[in-house]
């Protein structure tokens, strides 16, 4: 009876164990920590491991051996559209990101992010430097999945976003804690990154698996406030030799390279504190850290064996480096030139912690965890797509490039026109023997130009369908407890008049409950005689700032629920139009 018995036993358990189904990976082993770094303007060449025969970045190179690599990573040419597909796992045009300023860089707050869908399954999760994908209520991080978050605004200190009182400074910045304003002491690199090394360091002692994406906006320009003794060192070395065309004689440029080359090396020092710290703590083996940059370099400069800057479709301008170490699932030297791209970001990390994606969701990436383990069986040959150009909605054909395995069909009619020209010629190249781009086989491979148009066609006919309306401005929220004080600045308005940034235009708010606020008008400098406009919704005020004073206040205004239109701006005594200028709106 007892032998009996054990032989049902015995097949009851090898029953459950052939018909059981794998257990996800979080249930096999602990969960994975999770650091993203990507870095502002940097460019694929600015890395010694990548061949740059000046620039030196030890701790890069280190870990890049150390990493599994892909070599053929794609981004947008500019960092907002990055960004939001970074985020999202989905194309830009998506999510409302079209651009990186007056209003065009802010993500519908229905998308979903990495860090919400991490938050929710017990990660804890942060951001450290750049965001760039709304400044107010609801569009910031912490509204957005990060509960920690230690931020400048728009796209980088010293752009019209940032407090006036700042003064475009690196060095000891005014940044936003978890939506509050604080001076902070110190480089903005490292000023990230020991917020960053202190949020890991809390979270492992709670014992959360953490996402810390450390986003720095360095060697994004201006170049006046860089590491200065980096800066001497690299002044003293021949960057002529790496850059490219007029460059190779303006001093200029080459002064800025310097600084670019001070800043990238800084960040290679932050990068070896961080591996200090994750030894220290004992999590290196099982933390999955990716290296990558947001776009092409910020002037025409050495980008290994392509063609082609920030802004440009050429491989130069959005191709990125990618190292991934996580010594507990991938292999160093594992390497693979499988195309990928930034909307790949939050499947991979999804899977790496064994998460699943909400039900309900479209992503466009796909895992890269198998490219990262070495295989390559079942995986398909894609299509990328690539666009972005200024103005206040895409245009068919303007600025795109489709990249395949092998041929790359693009357009290059110019980032920074908001119509597209009628005179620049398509281009067609086969990037694994022409990687370079400098062989245009346009006209003797149709059925290739063909076949690439029809799918970038069809992509971009469905991206743009993704919801009604689909390139509206999203609004921002006023009259909430989640923000009492909204500043409101010309990274997020629709320019009315002037150049640039514009000189004059309009907020699309949406008042969430009535309230009376406070506003205010400030000014970067005093400008006497000055005279501010507001308009909401038809009701206008006005005044003239004293002299002496960059602060302007009227009457506290009632507020109602629903839409309004704000409009701003502000007058020289001479009647041309004045300096920039913050609307502040402060809920009572």
């Amino acid at each position: 009876m007892y032998q009996l018995h054990s032989i049902f036993l015995l097949l009851f358990l090898l029953s459950a164990l052939f018909s059981c189904k794998k257990p996800p990976l979080s249930s096999q082993a602990e969960r994975p920590n999770i650091i993203l770094i990507v870095t502002d303007d940097q460019g694929i060449g600015d890395l010694g491991v990548n061949g740059n025969p000046i620039i030196e970045t030890p701790h890069i190179d280190a870990m890049a051996a150390r990493s599994a690599t892909l070599s053929r990573f794609y981004v947008n040419p500019v960092c907002s559209p990055t960004r939001a597909c970074l985020m999202t796992g989905r194309y830009n045009y998506r999510t409302r990101v079209v651009d990186t300023w007056v209003g065009r860089s802010m993500m519908d707050t229905e998308e979903v992010t990495v860090a919400e869908v991490l938050r929710d399954a017990g990660y804890a999760t942060g951001i450290f430097g750049k965001w760039h994908l709304g400044d107010c209520y609801p569009m910031r991080p912490i509204d957005q999945g990060f509960e920690e978050a230690l931020v400048h605004k728009g796209g980088g200190l010293a752009q019209p976003s940032e407090p006036f009182e700042n003064q475009r400074r690196y060095t000891d910045p005014i940044l936003f804690h978890n939506g509050q304003q604080v001076q902070t002491r110190g480089y903005c690199t490292d000023v990230y990154v020991e917020a960053a090394l202190s949020f890991i360091e809390k979270s492992s002692a709670a014992q959360r698996p953490f996402f810390a994406y450390i986003a720095t906006n360095a060697p994004h320009g201006p170049f006046h406030d860089v590491p200065e003794d980096l800066k001497a060192k690299y002044q003293r070395k021949d960057l002529a030799a790496i850059s490219i065309g007029q460059s190779k004689t303006d001093e200029k440029t080459l002064d800025n390279v310097a600084a670019v080359f001070a800043m990238v090396e800084h960040i290679d020092q932050n990068v070896g504190r961080l591996f200090a710290k994750l030894d220290a703590l004992g999590l290196t083996e099982n933390t999955l850290v990716i290296f990558m940059v947001d776009n092409g370099p910020n002037s025409l400069r050495y980008v290994m064996n392509l063609r082609g800057m920030k802004t440009q479709v050429h491989e130069g301008g959005i191709r990125s480096p990618f190292f991934a170490h996580w010594p507990a699932r991938l292999k160093a030297g594992t390497s693979s030139d499988r195309i990928a791209a930034h909307i790949d970001l939050m499947p991979t990390l999804l899977e790496a912690a064994g998460v699943e994606a909400p039900a309900g969701i479209k992503l466009d990436g796909k895992s890269l965890l198998p490219l990262l383990e070495g295989t390559t069986q079942n995986w398909e040959d894609r299509t990328l797509f690539l666009q972005v150009h200024r103005g206040d909605a895409p245009i068919k054909y303007h600025h795109f490039a489709a990249v395949g395995q092998r041929y790359k069909l693009l357009h290059p009619s110019g980032f920074g026109r908001e119509e597209m020209p009628e005179d620049v010629p398509f281009e067609l190249y086969e990037l694994e023997s022409d990687p370079g781009e400098s062989q245009n086989l346009i006209d003797t491979h149709p059925e290739e130009k063909a076949r690439l148009m029809k799918a970038y066609e069809n992509w971009f006919e469905e991206v743009s369908a993704t919801r009604p309306d689909n390139y509206a401005k999203p609004a921002i929220i006023i009259g909430t407890d989640k923000e009492t004080l909204s500043t409101l600045t010309p990274q997020d308005w629709t320019r009315l008049s002037g150049g640039g940034w514009g000189n004059a235009g309009y907020w699309k708010l949406e008042v969430a409950s009535a309230s009376l606020f406070d506003i205010e008008v400030r000014l970067a400098t005093p400008r006497a005689g000055a005279r501010a406009e507001v308009e909401l919704n038809g009701q206008l005020l006005s005044g003239t700032f004293p002299d002496h004073q960059t602060s302007l206040s009227f009457e506290p205004v009632s507020l109602h629920p629903g839409p309004l239109t704000l409009k701003g701006k502000v007058v020289s005594p001479d009647g041309s139009p004045g300096p920039m200028f913050h609307v502040m709106l402060h809920k009572q």
